[in-house]
């Protein structure tokens, strides 16, 4: 399949093709209906020459057969040999008559129409007939007596049993009816012929001037077959026709056909002029048309390609770009426009250079590694939505905070972006900054929410904080809830989760309130412990369902013996499975610590495995 890679080639395809076809077809149909014009024109002037000849020929030829009609009238009188023999004279003295006779059956001779000789002149007297009627036109045939090729027009005589008794034949000269009919104003080349019923050839204009033959057979042969369905038209395109063009008119008087044939290189010789000449000049014009059109939309595409030259450079890095307005049109604008863009995306370049930079820095701040403390298998992660995010967890692990203590938090800034990113920076430099000296994690979180309530009074901001402290000596878990979601502890043992809750509030919302630590001392080596932010169990699918808290127990029962990383993997891929193909809305954040000691599983990965213990 053709597909068109650039826009001039979509031009061409689409535009210029189109145009060029539509055209060339609108300029041939325009040809094809000259020429149907031009022959229909050639068809109707041919017939109608034919009409005027074919009509001269009926006239002479109708002029005897009027008095033998009246001959005809004197039937069944026996008085009227006298009138018979007076019409007989008359038809003898006819412009173009040879003779007239009557000849009794029973003389004994053939009738006349099968008879080569001179016909018998004269009245016979005595005879008596009912009717007649004129039954045949002979083709010509050479008269000694007269001289010349002569027509025989015969009226048959009936008694009154319907019996042919005798006929009365008039001989009329057959130079005398076609004289002027085969030069009647025919064009040079056309031929004239007279032909009778059977096809033979009665009298052909053709001549040594002429230069052409008579019509071969299997024309007359196409033209008694057209005259079999109408007294005249036109034949042409046939391939018996040998290259001709044919006319016929069928005479009235006589069983004959006048036909005119002509090359139909001579009849179409206009035609193919006016052809060659529309086709030049077409062609011209639908040239000029594409050029103007290609001139045209031309400009459009090379200002079109100086823009995507310009977008090249400006995707590998060069901002300096500056393309020159040369119209107001929407090419125009479209250059405008793409100048204004440039300098905004330079803009907009650096400020993402600085979102990078911001990221870069704010992953700097997260625990590159889990610390190792023994006994204790920890794992954490943090997978912002956007480059930058609020969502902050920590391992705080310090020589001041004691031996096999290690600290826990996990904090969620309301919003996203360089706004949220700076309230976390913040407060994890002050949690840091404050777990360092003395006091209970009461008293740390109390301190950071002074602080940052400080820096939020103006903003409104806030952010909820999971704050635990893990004792591993005393296998005991003290913890503050400021505002955020309660952690889980799940016991794989009893098959049971707990949630550490407890009083609390946002840090930065409430600079009056007083924080509230808890502990948990009943921690064993078949519990874990998780702690997440909402980015988890209010992720939604396509449909506007939620991910959801029982989504999340049922994914740690299942893969609660396995290490802590295997545990955080599996979480976020069951989100990412639940939220197929929407784009994640919100931070995702989680902290799982269990204990290394107690047993090695291996089962079946949902919580009912058998044990070994170590």
């Amino acid at each position: 399949m053709l597909r068109p890679k650039s826009l001039q080639q979509r031009m061409m395809l689409f535009l210029l093709l189109p145009v060029a076809v539509l055209l060339t077809a609108m300029g041939w149909f325009r040809f094809t209906y000259a020429r149907d014009n031009l022959l229909k024109e050639w068809q109707e002037a041919a017939v109608l020459k034919l009409q005027r000849a074919a009509h001269h020929v009926d006239m002479r030829l109708s002029e005897p057969k009027i008095w033998i009609r009246i001959f005809s009238k004197t039937g069944g009188e026996p008085g009227a040999d006298a009138i018979r023999e007076l019409i007989v004279q008359q038809l003898k003295h006819l412009q173009g008559v040879g003779g007239a006779s009557i000849i009794r059956v029973d003389d004994g001779g053939p009738p006349v129409s099968q008879s080569h000789g001179h016909m018998m002149m004269g009245m016979r007297s005595g005879m008596t007939f009912q009717r007649a009627e004129i039954t045949q036109v002979t083709p010509p045939r050479y008269d000694t007596e007269v001289g010349h090729e002569t027509v025989s027009i015969i009226s048959d005589l009936l008694n009154a049993a319907n019996e042919k008794i005798g006929q009365l034949v008039v001989a009329v000269r057959f130079d005398y009816l076609i004289e002027n009919a085969l030069s009647y104003g025919w064009n040079q080349g056309e031929i004239a012929s007279l032909i009778d019923d059977q096809g033979e050839i009665l009298a052909c204009s053709a001549s040594e001037e002429n230069r052409r033959p008579c019509p071969i057979q299997n024309v007359f042969k196409a033209v008694l077959k057209a005259t079999k369905e109408n007294s005249s038209g036109t034949i042409m395109g046939e391939s018996s026709l040998n290259g001709e063009v044919v006319g016929f008119y069928r005479l009235t008087e006589a069983p004959w056909t006048l036909v005119l044939t002509a090359p139909d290189t001579q009849i179409l010789a206009p035609i193919n002029r006016f052809r060659n000449i529309f086709l030049i000049t077409g062609s011209l014009f639908t040239l000029f048309i594409l050029v103007l059109i290609r001139s045209v939309a031309g400009r459009t595409v090379a200002s079109i390609r100086e823009v995507s030259r310009a977008s090249q450079r400006v995707a590998e890095g060069d901002y300096q770009v500056h393309l020159p307005v040369g119209s107001d049109d929407e090419v125009g604008q479209l250059v405008h426009s793409f100048n204004a863009m440039v300098s905004q995306l330079e803009e907009r370049m650096r400020l993402k250079e600085a979102l990078d930079l911001a990221m870069e820095m704010q992953q700097n701040l997260l625990p590159v590694n889990p610390p190792e403390v023994g006994g204790l298998d920890i794992a954490g992660t943090c997978v912002y939505c956007d480059e930058t995010g609020g969502d902050y967890y920590d391992f705080l692990q310090f020589s001041e905070l004691g031996e096999g203590r290690i600290g826990l938090a996990v904090g969620d800034v309301a919003g996203h972006g360089i706004s949220a990113a700076l309230l976390m920076a913040s407060a994890r430099a002050m949690i840091r900054t404050r777990i360092l000296q003395p006091g209970s994690l009461a008293q740390v979180a109390n301190d950071v929410n002074q602080l940052l309530c400080y820096d939020t009074d103006r903003t409104g901001d806030f952010m909820t904080l999971f704050l635990a402290m893990f004792d591993v000596t005393r296998q005991e878990l003290s913890w503050i809830r400021a505002g955020h979601t309660p952690a889980m502890i799940y016991d794989w043992h009893t098959e049971s989760f707990e949630e550490l809750r407890g009083e609390g509030f946002a840090l930065g919302f409430n600079n009056a309130g007083h924080l509230k630590e808890y502990r948990y001392g009943d921690w064993s080596s078949t519990k874990l412990l998780f702690i997440g932010t909402d980015g988890i169990w209010e992720t939604e699918n396509p449909q506007g369902e939620q991910f959801g808290m029982e989504r999340l127990r049922v994914v740690l029962r299942q893969h609660s013996h396995a290490p802590s990383q295997q545990i955080m993997n599996a979480v976020l891929a069951a989100v990412k499975d639940f939220r197929q193909t929407k784009t994640q809305e919100d931070d995702i954040t989680m902290v799982i610590l269990k204990s290394h000691r107690g047993e090695c599983i291996q089962g079946d990965g949902k919580g009912n495995q058998e044990a070994d213990t170590l």
